[in-house]
């Protein structure tokens, strides 16, 4: 009896090429396998995740942080001493990495749901541990420069959370088919048990997590207060150079309906809106100065200050991407814009019937006018013409000798501190004005305003919790919400909620279902069957698999004698003999 040697002939499989291809360079159908993978490709998978785990709390954060841009580049400036739009580069890596890492998950998922081992390719490992680093590094870095920032995680899932818990739970929904793939197979291991018992904790956790929400915007529609105030701070300082006349025009003409700005007191006792400790990054005192252009701006008198354009260092370094929006006359006005004393801003506010909240800078101890800070801002105000009962102040100090102006504190203090303070307006950032301590203000008729607020999401869920004002660098912005982006009551969120959780429950279970139900029909099969039903009809996958464990067993075993086992190539048939019984 002739002994043919054995031919392996596969369908072509378009799809498993491409995945197994580009995740690990395996192209060809032999480089394959289903075996199970080894564990250094299982601590790689582990790697996998953690970097898309980590990258997605990235993305998330510098999502979030869009409403403080500013701040970061103001603080790396301070740092640097360079102005730059440094959230440029932080983005664009984390999108290419995002989506890097995003994809050759995918394909990971795809191994294990077509029962392919993982084998991921060694560029990709380079690739993978390279965005991992510089993902860590961003996130020291940012913990280093600008580390309060952590806070607006906190403060975004009062808007998010409702939408996040949707889709984790999809997600947790989704992986149960790959679960439950590993756990119905008939052999039973401890680790199979450990992985449902993790999963179902991780499953039961995303049920439940909305009772841990605390979102402002999940409230009766008729209990909305009014919409916040929006107070120009700095003016609109995305649309014209920060604390310029022509930027607090820009912000009343936005909608803002009071405007912010920072005091300086020059040597001779006149107080000018800077916001900078030196006059570097907003004017030209490098031409103008060039000796004194890292001096303090409050020992430069006002006859020096005046001299210097503070309007097209705007149009130079286009901070916010605006130049191009402006035509040409305003461009020409704000090139000639010089540094604004608060007279002119006081006198402004007065025009346009609005009030003025000033964060006023005392000189050091050295400056001549030291001691009478508060004197040379009483001048300016009187001179202004402007109402005291619409100007507000920080700091909270020298209360005695400051009668009849609004004091307001950016310190977070009891009711009974402020009462005892005789203050009737915070002012406090974001991150401290939870809606608990905000309701709390209100109910003791203590007025809230809160910084910064840039960001349609941010400014939505502070008026669902009541907030009267908020200072914002983007008025322009702000002025097209009419309405928080969503609100929804109590009792419709609840049913939404248990209704995600039930159709979520019964999808895991008709999967877990099917996925045993689909593995006892494989179990079911013995290689007799398989012979005599490659006769009759094509093969389905799954029993083009265990043929193939077939012929490789019995390639490694070794044949006798008296078996013979041959695959005809012509018509994709198979047969097996055994002392003499052929099929």
């Amino acid at each position: 009896m002739v002994k043919h040697q054995p031919l392996q002939v596969y369908e072509k499989q378009v799809f498993v090429s491409f995945v197994t291809g580009i995740y690990g360079c395996r192209w060809k159908r032999y480089q394959r396998s289903q075996d199970d993978s080894s564990r250094w490709e299982c601590t790689w998978f582990i790697i996998l995740c953690s970097s898309f785990l980590l990258l997605l709390f990235w993305a998330y954060f510098w999502l979030v942080a869009q409403n403080d841009f500013n701040e970061f580049n103001w603080s790396v400036y301070n740092r640097s001493g360079e102005w730059s739009d440094e959230t440029i580069p932080i983005l664009a890596s984390t999108t290419v990495g995002f989506s890097y890492i995003t994809f050759l998950l995918i394909l990971a998922l795809f191994h294990i749901s077509l029962g392919q081992q993982l084998n991921l390719y060694w560029v990709h490992k380079i690739g993978v541990l390279a965005t991992l680093l510089t993902t860590v590094s961003g996130v020291i870095s940012v913990d280093d420069i600008w580390g309060d920032e952590w806070d607006i995680l906190l403060v975004s899932l009062q808007s998010t959370a409702p939408f996040l818990h949707i889709g984790a739970l999809a997600t947790v929904t989704a992986i149960s088919w790959l679960v439950a793939g590993y756990v119905v197979r008939r052999e039973r291991s401890n680790f199979q048990m450990m992985v449902l018992l993790i999963y179902i904790i991780i499953l039961l956790a995303v049920y439940i997590a909305p009772l841990t929400f605390t979102c402002p915007c999940i409230m009766d529609r008729h209990s909305l207060r009014h919409r916040p105030d929006i107070i120009g701070r700095r003016g609109a300082p995305m649309l014209a150079p920060e604390n310029t006349m022509v930027s607090f025009n820009r912000a009343l003409q936005h909608g803002a309906t009071s405007l912010e700005a920072d005091v300086t007191i020059s040597v001779d006792g006149v107080p000018f809106l800077m916001r900078d400790h030196t006059l570097r990054r907003t004017t030209d005192v490098s031409k103008v100065f060039p000796a004194r252009q890292f001096d303090d701006a409050s020992f430069f008198n006002w006859t020096e200050i005046r001299s210097l354009n503070a309007g097209h260092w705007f149009l130079e370094s286009d901070p916010y991407w605006t130049v191009k929006t402006l035509t040409a006359r305003e461009r020409n006005r704000i090139g000639n814009q010089t540094v604004c004393s608060l007279v002119e801003m006081l006198r402004l506010a007065a025009r346009s019937n609005s009030s003025a909240l000033l964060n006023i800078r005392k000189p050091p101890p050295e400056h001549p006018r030291h001691r009478s800070w508060f004197m040379d801002t009483l001048w300016a105000v009187q001179k202004a013409g402007i109402s005291q009962k619409r100007v507000t102040w920080t700091p909270d100090t020298d209360r005695g000798k400051v009668r009849g102006l609004q004091q307001t504190t950016n310190e977070k203090l009891s009711v009974e501190e402020i009462r005892q303070r005789g203050i009737t307006s915070l002012t406090l950032h974001y991150g401290k004005a939870n809606h608990r301590d905000i309701q709390e203000y209100l109910a003791n008729n203590v007025s809230v305003t809160v910084y910064p607020v840039n960001e349609p999401w941010l400014y939505s869920i502070l008026w669902c919790s009541g907030v009267p004002s908020v200072s914002s660098d983007a008025p322009q912005v702000l002025r097209k919400v009419p309405y928080p982006i969503w609100l929804m009551s109590q009792s419709a969120y609840s049913f939404i909620w248990i209704s995600s959780d039930l159709v979520s429950l019964a999808i895991v279970i008709g999967i877990f279902c099917f996925q045993k139900w689909r593995m006892s029909g494989m179990q079911n099969y013995n290689p007799e069957q398989i012979m005599l039903s490659a006769v009759t009809r094509r093969s389905s996958r799954d029993v083009n698999i265990m043929k193939e464990k077939l012929i490789f067993s019995e390639l490694n075993n070794g044949l006798s004698s008296t078996e013979e086992l041959s695959l005809y190539p012509e018509n994709g048939y198979a047969t097996y003999s055994h002392g003499g019984l052929s099929r």
